[in-house]
């Protein structure tokens, strides 16, 4: 096996992959199982659901930046396993008290926002892992194959989660996310990282935190992405994921089109990472910055009443730019931060990130209310192109290169100096 696939010799990279995918196979199907739980209990009712499912992700914004601390803290592997298995027990807990007739929605919300925090406590030592599996060149052809093992979990337990919950009941289907988080605990265990950064001696998270916060500002280009990637997610999420459906049932045919737009963004989500493989641009933030304006592709079309055919192609085409995004990005910040600071870096790009997105589903309906929806989706995915262009006003974002792995910062010095030695 050679070229763009050699990682994949590596038994550790392998494990890494095998793990991530298994956990988000899990994750797929957790919400499906859990909607229908709560739907069906007593008390149980779309207001309820909402309750729960905001339980989780205020906790998992909550719990981002301490994640992020513990994760350069300790070693990144032995968390990841840690949250993986507080998952595990945490979906298992609640598997039980809905088989055995005891759950009540407060208690679901409860759990829900304690497997939030493990999947804040999870996410940046991930998401910081492979450098210390894979470096040079081969680290974007890692981060791209892992993305694509990623999302064929994901995709996968999105379609399980409904035939597990139609066919042995929602309680039951409980229990499938638990074994999966266990497992992937247990492939983690298998996961051998060559180049593990030493730990943090900083002597408290709070200021481990404060120092995570002074590497994330220090070079312009990164909380500029973040801030364009806040702006443009805010955007996308309220138009569209909650004026896409509702176009959908005005002018496609109601939910099985939008199953079949949906669709066709997760198989976009697959080849956008397949083609991320091969996609190396010399100055790879200012593709990304100019990536963002194939983000709204579809929103355009659905704005425009154009036909199903022709807004699953889009969404398609918005999906492979969107994948493709995401592992340059990563890759970038993996190869320009030091390695001592991954982690909390990331926390804070996952933090700026998404932590506005609830304010864009809140708001899109009022918008939509105040200037028509067509008109809304419209000004979204204006909104949204101009974003690209304004960020390359910037010198910063201009001229960020691919940094090799002669380039790279050494991963032991923990200091300023390495921090300086890793700017562009």
């Amino acid at each position: 096996m050679t070229g763009d696939f050699a990682v994949l010799k590596d038994r550790s990279v392998l494990a890494l992959f095998a793990a991530r995918s298994t956990s988000l196979l899990g994750n797929a199907i957790a919400p499906i199982a859990l909607a229908f739980t709560v739907l069906h209990l007593p008390g149980g009712s779309p207001s309820m659901l909402g309750l729960v499912l905001a339980a989780r992700l205020l906790s998992q914004v909550t719990f981002v930046l301490l994640g992020g601390a513990i994760a350069d803290r300790l070693p990144k592997l032995r968390v990841m396993v840690g949250a993986d298995l507080a998952a595990g027990l945490t979906q298992g807990l609640a598997a039980a008290l809905v088989i055995t007739g005891h759950a009540t929605p407060w208690m679901l919300a409860g759990f829900a926002a304690v497997a939030g925090a493990a999947t804040a406590i999870f996410e940046p030592a991930s998401r910081s892992a492979m450098p210390m599996l894979v470096s040079g060149d081969n680290l974007q052809s890692a981060n791209s194959l892992l993305k694509l093992s990623m999302r064929g979990g994901g995709i996968i337990g999105a379609a399980l989660g409904g035939v597990l919950v139609s066919t042995i009941g929602a309680g039951p289907a409980m229990v499938v996310p638990a074994v999966t988080f266990v497992l992937s605990a247990m492939l983690l265990l298998g996961v051998r990282a060559a180049h593990q950064p030493p730990p943090s001696d900083a002597p408290a998270l709070l200021r481990q935190i404060r120092e995570g916060w002074q590497e994330f500002t220090a070079k312009q280009w990164v909380w500029v992405m973040v801030s364009q990637l806040a702006y443009v997610n805010v955007l996308l999420a309220g138009s569209f994921y909650v004026l896409g459906p509702v176009m959908a049932d005005r002018s496609l045919g109601g939910a099985g089109s939008w199953s079949v737009v949906l669709i066709a963004q997760a198989l976009g989500f697959i080849v956008g990472s397949a083609l991320a493989i091969k996609f190396r641009p010399r100055r790879p933030v200012r593709a990304a910055a100019l990536l963002t304006m194939g983000f709204p592709l579809s929103v355009l079309l659905m704005a425009a009443e154009a036909p199903l055919a022709a807004i699953a192609v889009a969404t398609f085409l918005a999906g492979v730019v969107i994948d493709v995004y995401e592992v340059v990005l990563d890759t970038s910040l993996q190869k320009n931060v030091p390695p001592h600071a991954l982690s909390r870096v990331m926390s804070y790009e996952s933090l700026g990130s998404f932590a506005l997105v609830p304010l864009g589903m809140a708001g899109a309906g009022p918008v939509a209310d105040a200037v028509g929806v067509q008109n809304a989706l419209y000004g979204a995915a204006a909104l949204i192109m101009l974003a690209g262009p304004a960020v390359l006003l910037l010198r910063s974002v201009r001229t960020v290169t691919d940094v090799t792995e002669t380039e790279e910062a050494p991963a032991a010095v923990p200091g300023a100096e390495a921090a300086e030695k890793s700017k562009p």
